[in-house]
């Protein structure tokens, strides 16, 4: 199993930060099917002010790339998608048309 680390902004209005939260505490059936049948095993998002942090666990069998394929081929994802573009915003870093960023790995502790 992998783990990949990704970043987004919000569009910073306190409203808007609320409305993204509560629409995440309820994400639709279809888009977390999705990230199943994609391979995510699991996934957490965290915030502080107006920036997101993702932390995904996949199978050996994911990719980024098929994952995009599957979500322009899935009609309801690409409703949810539009819908949370009304809350984020991309990195100052992003290319055009790019949401979240992978992010490096710079630094790994384990306790002996």
């Amino acid at each position: 199993m992998k783990r990949h680390c990704l970043a987004l902004d919000l569009k910073n209005d306190e409203a808007l930060i609320a409305k993204y939260e509560e629409y995440h505490r309820e994400v639709w059936p279809e888009v977390l099917d999705s990230l199943q049948d994609s391979g995510i095993v699991h996934m957490e998002i965290y915030r502080i002010g107006n920036r997101l942090f993702m932390i995904i666990e996949v199978e050996d069998s994911f990719s980024f790339e098929k994952k995009a394929q599957m979500d322009a081929d899935n009609e309801k994802v690409q409703d949810w998608e539009v819908l949370m573009w009304d809350y984020q915003q991309a990195l100052p870093m992003a290319k055009p048309g790019e949401k979240w960023l992978p992010m490096e790995k710079i630094f790994d502790f384990k306790a002996s």
